[in-house]
């Protein structure tokens, strides 16, 4: 049963570097053709993944700030009959950060919205010019300062450990960001992906990513920083005051079941991973075809299961619970984790066990990558 839903709109205004739907880029939409459609694949859901209250609703994909306020209500009413909310229900939209998406604050709050996940990515505007973004950091601080009179609860996110940032400008910038007053950061070192944009950049020779020493540094500093500002890590990239994580990604992380509506989402349901076609005209026409837009539901062996729990798990703080992930993929703990690998790494402290629980400390979170290497048993690894 979901007690999340994740409701992906695919449409931009503007093409960004970042997104997977530039193609999807739209003046305007068929607002009534739109609103049936996600109706359709949402009751279709709820049909599957329903029976307990929602704890978590989250609008992503390309611009769902731009969604009219009366479908962003609408879906959300339909959403509580077919489910029922919990009392505290989180309901979250991604934003960008310009005036145009700002200007909709206050009647998509009024729709229900009590949460906004806003991109600032960077509070220096020649590194927002090399991130490829279209809003300056005065555009930026003023949408973010629309959004915390609209909702309750607002988190944004900045992109650091850039070509050649030292670890006092990174400082200054955190420090910065701290006292903007929100409850919730999400801060994420440059990666360099294959097939992206950076990736060519750098095979150009346009710029040299961070040495990886240097950015470890720069891990190091952050969670120094954001737990003296009490807003301490409580996954690998990701600070929050004490109740203000965010549920909806705690349901990912956890390895809970949550539903997915709209062109290009996926959800977890049951033991199947679901995916709905991506392009909108495809998916449009898999609704009207046969009442939502799935693609493909594929059921997961409790290897791939018991994998990605801990793949997801071991990225919080307060790690995995071995004995329940045992419990519920029936295996013995041997088979999802080394314990001499733990023993050995725990010794290390870069491990810690309380019980049966186990998770990465403050000193391995650095390495995660490599840790999960070691500690995942090798049945699941080469599963």
């Amino acid at each position: 049963m979901a007690r999340a839903l994740y409701i992906h709109w695919p449409f931009c205004l503007a093409k960004c570097p970042y997104c997977d739907f530039n193609s999807h880029v739209r003046k305007s939409v068929d607002v009534d053709l739109w609103q049936n459609a996600m109706l359709a694949d949402l009751r279709h859901e709820a049909e599957l993944a329903g029976g307990e209250a929602l704890d978590s609703v989250f609008f992503g994909g390309g611009t769902p700030s731009l969604m009219p306020p009366a479908l962003v209500s609408s879906l959300l009413q339909e959403a509580e009959k077919l489910w029922g909310f919990s009392p505290q229900v989180e309901i979250t939209l991604e934003a960008n950060p310009s005036s145009v998406e700002a200007s909709k604050f206050a009647d998509l709050a009024a729709a229900g919205v009590n949460r906004v996940s806003l991109g600032l990515q960077s509070l220096d505007d020649k590194a927002l010019k090399f991130l490829g973004r279209l809003h300056g950091v005065e555009e930026g601080l003023k949408a973010l300062e629309t959004a915390q009179a609209a909702f309750n609860r607002v988190s944004f996110d900045l992109i650091y450990a850039l070509p050649g940032q030292s670890a006092a400008a990174w400082e200054d910038q955190l420090r910065r960001a701290l006292g903007l007053g929100t409850g919730h950061l999400s801060l994420y070192q440059l990666t360099i992906e294959p097939g992206t944009r950076f990736e060519s950049m750098v095979r150009r020779e346009e710029f040299l990513p961070l040495d990886n020493d240097e950015a470890a540094d720069l891990f190091t500093l952050t969670r120094e920083l954001t737990a003296g500002a009490g807003l301490p890590a409580y996954e690998i990239s990701n600070h929050a005051r004490p109740g203000e994580e965010s549920r909806h990604n705690l349901t990912y992380w956890r390895y809970e079941d949550y539903a997915g509506v709209g062109p290009g989402a996926h959800g977890r349901r049951g033991g199947f991973a679901t995916t709905r076609h991506k392009k909108p005209e495809n998916w449009l026409a898999a609704v009207d075809r046969k009442g939502n837009g799935l693609q493909e539901e594929r059921a997961l062996g409790t290897s791939e299961q018991a994998s990605e729990a801990l793949l997801m798990g071991l990225r919080l703080r307060e790690g995995i619970d071995l004995a329940r992930l045992c419990a519920r993929f029936g295996v013995a703990e041997d088979a999802l984790l080394d314990p001499i690998q733990i023993e050995r790494h725990a010794d290390l402290d870069l491990v810690w066990r309380d019980g049966s629980r186990v998770g990465v400390t403050e000193a391995g979170m650095p390495l995660l990558d490599a840790l999960l290497a070691k500690l995942v048993a090798d049945e699941l690894v080469s599963a």
